[in-house]
């Protein structure tokens, strides 16, 4: 079987550590923004996504490292971590009562049917972005063991000094003996506003030789890696052949990855979508099944799909295995509201293996 080198659990060790921006999610539902009343809050983030769900479903021994600002959506956003049960791991900032540092906010409606979602950001004076090297003491926090590190495309687009710090935070979990991952979560708009459109390809690319684990499709891996790959236009979206044929490019510049992964997606209509999802480990192809998802809120469906596929790699299971689990779990988030999980373990071991949406009586 073709597998990572896993460290061993033991009762002192982190099971997994993700380093990123935690943000609030605004989301007026199915209402587009101009004609709003309300909106619920959603405590999110690429790389949180994945601890908070490995801990709520998966029951693993999580942890996020941020930034953390001392004022009342700090306080919201703390109580959310907690509720998660993710380990908090802070450096923490003082508002100034005008200005920031900020948590940012990333607004996002839901659409629905023709009318597509709609996200924008407001992230001036982001906390996290004000994030270095030097900021937290990784040798120390994993001395009594990290098994998986993890973080993303979003958290390194943020400013010139975090993708310093997650080069930093890859080295140590290296040199710990854990298995890193990257979501390439390639945010053109990120990467615009700070100066980095250009350089993007360069940066990610040094990130991607510290990696073990890549998440992406083959638009991220094309415009965030600077591969020249096929004609993502011109393929279907759930055709895997795009992707693996840009992994040969993956391999060849960075031999050091061991697996590359992501989710297929057909969007029918903003409720309506085919899905499935692939994995590339160590020269071998697997592939999930297409299903028909009625999605109720398609935010946080690609970081889903990754907790679970972690899961099953963490836990030593075949890699078919590992990625119908991952499969799954990014499915079933896309009937919950908000950006994390609601669903059980159960649940998702079931859909895994053809389970149904009969009722459970």
């Amino acid at each position: 079987m073709k597998s990572l080198s896993i460290p061993a659990k033991n009762v002192e060790s982190i099971d997994f550590l993700a380093l990123g921006a935690l943000v609030t999610r605004l989301d007026p539902g199915i209402v587009p923004f101009g004609f709003a009343d309300s909106y619920q809050i959603h405590v999110s983030g690429g790389e949180f996504n994945v601890a908070a769900n490995l801990a709520r479903c998966f029951g693993l021994s999580t942890a996020i490292a941020s930034a953390m600002v001392d004022y009342p959506i700090g306080a919201k956003v703390e109580a959310e971590v907690r509720k998660m049960n993710v380990r908090p791991i802070y450096r923490r900032f003082k508002h100034d009562g005008v200005r920031g540092p900020n948590i940012a906010q990333v607004w996002s409606d839901r659409g629905q049917g023709v009318r597509a979602p709609v996200v924008f950001y407001n992230r001036a004076n982001e906390a996290a972005a004000l994030l270095a090297p030097g900021d937290f003491d990784w040798d120390a926090l994993f001395s009594k063991g990290l098994r998986w590190f993890h973080s993303g495309g979003i958290f390194a687009a943020l400013s010139p000094t975090t993708p310093e710090l997650v080069i930093e935070a890859m080295k140590a979990a290296r040199r710990s003996g854990a298995v890193v991952s990257f979501d390439l979560n390639y945010r053109a708009k990120l990467w615009s506003a700070n100066g980095s459109s250009a350089s993007a390809p360069e940066i990610l690319g040094r990130i991607a030789e510290q990696v073990d684990v890549l998440v992406g499709n083959e638009e991220d891996l094309q415009l965030g890696l600077g591969l020249k790959g096929p004609d993502i236009k011109a393929t279907s979206k759930l055709d895997p052949e795009a992707f693996y044929r840009t992994i040969d490019e993956v391999n060849s510049r960075w031999p050091n990855v061991k697996a590359v992964a992501t989710t297929l997606r057909d969007v029918k209509s903003t409720n309506r979508h085919l899905w499935s999802a692939v994995l590339w480990l160590e020269g071998e192809r697997y592939a999930a099944p297409m299903t028909e998802l009625d999605v109720y809120d398609r935010v946080g469906g690609g970081d889903g799909f990754a907790a679970g596929l972690i899961y099953g790699l963490l836990e030593g299971k075949e890699p078919q295995e590992a990625l119908n689990l991952g499969w799954a779990h990014g499915a079933l988030l896309t009937t919950f509201p908000g950006d994390t999980t609601m669903a059980t373990l159960d649940q998702v071991v079931a859909f895994s293996k053809g389970g149904s949406a009969r009722i459970q009586r």
